[in-house]
């Protein structure tokens, strides 16, 4: 009875053992995968701004961005809207008094109203 037990206590050992070698060598494979992860930007690969779901077609400091609508790149990379304007086609506009782009990009005011205040005929 007595060796049953030490075979037993031996038995329970050398599964603790097993256990935490297999985890620390989990462990090490986990760590590994993670540090070799691959980031793709488009400043290597400038067709993953072509994928749907991408914020827009073109590459500017390793981001893909659209420059027809992006206040931070307008028009060109780096170009930035002023205070109170937004990027419409391209170009940093004044919702607030443009005809063109009146209150948002694309709405257009009819040739007798003005826009005042983001609004085609406001007065």
């Amino acid at each position: 009875m007595k060796h049953l037990k030490t075979l037993f206590l031996v038995a329970m050992l050398i599964m603790a053992l097993a256990i935490s070698v297999t985890a620390k060598e989990a462990k090490k494979v986990k760590n590994r995968f993670l540090s070799e992860r691959v980031v793709v930007t488009c400043d290597k690969y400038p067709n993953v701004c072509d994928i749907k779901g991408s914020v827009g077609s073109d590459c500017c400091m390793k981001k893909c961005v659209n420059l027809s609508r992006d206040g931070s790149n307008c028009g060109k990379c780096g170009k930035k809207c002023g205070y109170g304007k937004i990027c419409c086609e391209g170009k940093c506009v004044n919702p607030k008094s443009n005809k063109k782009h009146c209150g948002k990009c694309g709405n257009k005011c009819n040739a007798e109203s003005s826009c005042v205040f983001g609004m085609c005929s406001y007065a």
